[in-house]
Parts: structure tokens; sequence; C-alpha cells
């Protein structure tokens, strides 16, 4: 089907009821619906939006096109769950219905203020030429749930020395002060991150770009967000336009973060190091972070990728957001690892324990389970997981003990996605022991190597009855304890 901007375009409120209803039948049989991921109900589901805890409950809204798995006009739908495992749909949150919003209520954040949860977004606009001029937007939420929008934009102007890519506001409080960074195209085409400060949310002062080591780092810096964890500053962001370099920036967008001193607000300096990949798989994009009330830091992604086509699109919807996580500092590098509470999805146990030499043994069945896996290497070669599997289907995860790779391939995994980026994924990590901790879904997997060190998130479209679990050891033995509960 040939999308044109007419068909993109089209407001929700303007499509008779009969063909939502449509629309949405096409969803309900589509054989890969997830079980216990954030998706939509139909449309297009992208980057995570106004995650928060406000009035006792988590928030999370996120970009939404309800018409068909393509970008079109985005919408904020909203969620909302007391433990972030069993989320309830709320319905629409924001639609793009103002001058500031016209084309879009792109991406943003959340901030609890006054007993009102304040949600700070980008408003896409276009005129007859097609040219874009983006608002930074502030509406607010009250305890009943009711959203008020504001007769005029927070951020009507673009600073100069910028293009109109200039999008997705973060923001925090420090003291007594509203800050909020967005992702930003220099004219040079170039991406950054600029900031702004606020009294009081709503009258904002321009205070520069945010200097960091990397100058010349891809074409545009979306999603962007600081937050301060256990001493340290952490700044995640998406740049776009990053060659690929060995292992790393294999998709067609990254995700990551840079880690240092805090943030020194007075020369919107950043001492960092390096660029670190957050996730190693296939689909992960356009991260955001919250704090719970509690004080971890959890993040949740979008579990996709634009501009890639997905099987699922024939049935009127794409893509999810992944699971929560928790993120620590270890040794300079961020953790993740899935949240304590997803163990109240665990249904049957069942354990595994074995050495294997030179074979592949079927251990469990599953589609939608938990599987945490230790490993020991005793003078294998390459050793590993096969799971979604039936005959030659199957995904898996594996280490090189050779090269001292883990190894995602998806080449046999069922309906292709993304051929052209590439079959499998891969970074380095050293150690005779190595913990696989999965959540497979019925289109998606989240693997967590050595507690959150890697991680490697990717959707995948096996058959229905492709639901083996295997063990195998190649050029040698290794040892296996395995635990996996249904989901």
């Amino acid at each position: 089907m040939e999308w044109t901007k007419e068909m993109r375009y089209r407001r929700l409120e303007d499509v008779d009821d009969d063909t939502v209803k449509k629309i949405r039948e096409r969803v309900l049989n589509c054989k890969w619906r997830q079980k216990f991921h954030i998706q939509p109900q139909a449309g297009l589901l992208n980057d995570p939006n106004g995650f928060s805890f406000f009035n006792g409950e988590y928030h999370l809204f996120y970009q939404w096109f309800p018409l068909g798995p393509v970008h079109g006009l985005k919408y904020w739908y909203h969620t909302k769950s007391k433990d972030l495992v069993h989320w309830e749909n709320v319905g629409i949150a924001i639609k793009p219905d103002k001058y500031y919003d016209s084309h879009g209520a792109y991406s943003g954040s959340a901030i609890e203020y006054r007993d009102q949860l304040f949600l700070m977004y980008t408003g896409n606009t276009r005129n007859d030429n097609w040219e874009r001029h983006p608002y930074q937007v502030i509406a607010v939420m009250n305890k009943q749930g009711e959203i008020t929008k504001p007769l005029s934009p927070a951020i009507a102007k673009v600073p100069e020395g910028y293009t109109d890519h200039f999008r997705d506001p973060k923001v925090w409080k420090s003291g007594d002060t509203f800050f909020a960074v967005i992702g930003a195209q220099r004219k040079n085409k170039t991406g950054c991150a600029v900031l702004y400060c606020s009294k009081n949310l709503t009258e904002w002062t321009f205070l520069g770009e945010l200097k960091t080591d990397l100058d010349h780092f891809g074409y545009m810096w979306e999603c962007p967000d600081y937050f301060e964890l256990d001493g340290n500053g952490v700044f995640v962001f998406s740049p776009q336009g990053l060659k690929p370099d060995g292992d790393h920036y294999q998709n067609i967008y990254q995700s990551g973060y840079i880690i240092g001193d805090k943030l020194d607000l007075d020369t919107l300096t950043f001492s960092d190091g390096h660029f670190h990949e957050l996730d190693r798989g296939f689909d992960f994009y356009a991260p955001q972070t919250t704090y719970s009330p509690e004080g971890r830091r959890i993040l949740v992604g979008w579990l996709g990728l634009p501009e890639i086509a997905y099987p699922t699109d024939q049935n009127n919807w794409a893509h999810c957001l992944t699971l929560p996580r928790e993120l620590t500092v270890e040794n300079g590098k961020l953790l993740q690892k899935p949240i304590q509470e997803l163990k109240k999805l665990r249904k049957e146990k069942s354990v595994f324990e074995a050495t294997i030499a030179n074979e592949t043994v079927k251990a469990f069945t599953g589609t939608s389970f938990e599987l945490i896996c230790e490993m020991a290497v005793d003078d294998s070669d390459i050793f590993g997981i096969e799971f979604r599997a039936k005959g030659d289907e199957k995904t898996i995860v594996k280490y090189d003990a050779k090269k001292k790779k883990i190894i995602l391939d998806r080449m046999l995994s069922g309906q292709p996605v993304g051929e052209a980026y590439g079959t499998r994924r891969q970074c380095s990590l050293a150690g005779s022991k190595i913990k696989f901790h999965l959540f497979v879904d019925i289109s998606s997997v989240e693997i967590f190597v050595n507690d959150g060190e890697e991680v490697f998130t990717s959707r995948i479209f096996p058959k229905a009855d492709s639901n083996e679990i295997r063990f195998f050891a190649d050029g040698g033995r290794a040892s296996f304890r395995a635990e996996k509960w249904e989901l």
C-alpha cells in the first residue's frame, strides 16, 4: 500500500467508525501480537514520552499514528501502571489540534509541579511549502487525568545557529530552577543539544549549547536525557548519522550515552568520556528515563527503528516498547537490569542442568517466557541458546570463547526484517562464565548479559509452533544451569 502525504496526515477524528473498526480487526488477527509488552491498539507506536510517577501511578505516553503502520500525524497516547508491569490504556492524551502542533505532537517529557504533571513536548508544523517549524509546548495534566493545552507555545523560536531539526525536550529540576535539554542540529548539519532554564515552567531562557567532546558526531541528536546517578552525570541521546565501525553502530540509527562528572550548569560543560551504545540488538531507539519514588532510575525504550518495514505492517500495526530497566553505574558504565517487579509475571517454573559436549539438547518449550541461564566454558569454542525454534527455524544467542564475543543471530528467526542491515549483532565480552537473562515475547526478545553489562533487544517473527528452547556446545564442552518461567 502506498501511503500518500494526505493519508499520513489524516486525523483520527475525521475517519468514520467503521474504518477504525476494520483497522483494529486486522490487528487482532495478527499472530505476532505481544503478551506482556506495551503495544498500540492499531497503527504505529514509536518514542516513549512523558515517563513519570505522578499521583501514585507511573505514567507513560508514546508517539502514535493510529491509522496505519507508518509515520504520519502523531498523537500522544497515554498508558499508566501502579507497578511498571500491568499497564492500563487510558487513551489519547494530546491531539495535534493547535496551530503549534498541527502536523504532530512530537516527543517530550514530564515533570510534577504544584500537584500537576507538566508535559513538555515538541509541536511539529509545516507550511504550504512543507517547510518545518518546531515549537516547544507545555500541556498540564491534573490529578483527574484531564489535560489542558496552552494558547501559545513556551518556546516559539529556534535559536540562532540551529536548523529546524530542534525537538524532544527533556525537563528536570535542580534546586529551584527547571532545566530542559533539547535535541538540535547546527547550521553546519552536525548534531548537538541545547539547554534552557525556567523558574516556573512557563517562561524559558536559552542558556546555550551543551559542551561535550563530541563536536562532530552524527547530523542530529534526538531524544536527549540528562540525569545524575550514583554521583555521576549521565547524558543519554540518539545520534543520527553514525557510520558503522566494526561491531559498533550497525543499526540505521543508534542510542547511547556518555558518562562523567556532573553537568556544570554555569558553564554548560559536561566532562565526558567515550560514547557507549545502550543496546547491541537490532531494534532499540529513543529511550527515556524517570525516577521511581524510592530513587531508582528506570529506562524504557522504543522496541523498533524508523525507516524499516516490519512483518506486522501487513496487519496495520507496528512496534512496541521495551520492558522497564533499572539503571546503575559500575566502573564508568551503565548497567541495565530488568526491574524486580517483572517477577510478578512468572508462572510455572522449570529447571535444566547439564554438561553438554558437541551437541544440541532440547531442554524446554515456550513462546512467551523468561529464561535465566548461567554457562561455564570447559573447553568449548562456542556455546549458547537456540529459542523460538523448530526444525531449522531458530533465534540464536551464543558466546564465542575464542573471539570473546557475544553474538545474536536472527538469520533463521522466521519472517525477515531489516536484512539490509545484517542478520547478526555482536560485541566483545571476556569471561569464562556467561549469564544470559532472556525475556521472550511472541515477537521480541530482550537479552541481558552478565546482569546488564550488555543488552540485546530485537524483534523476531517466528511461526507460532516454533517453541523449542535448546542449549548447545560446539568444539568441546560447556556446563549449563537454566531456570525458565512461563509468562
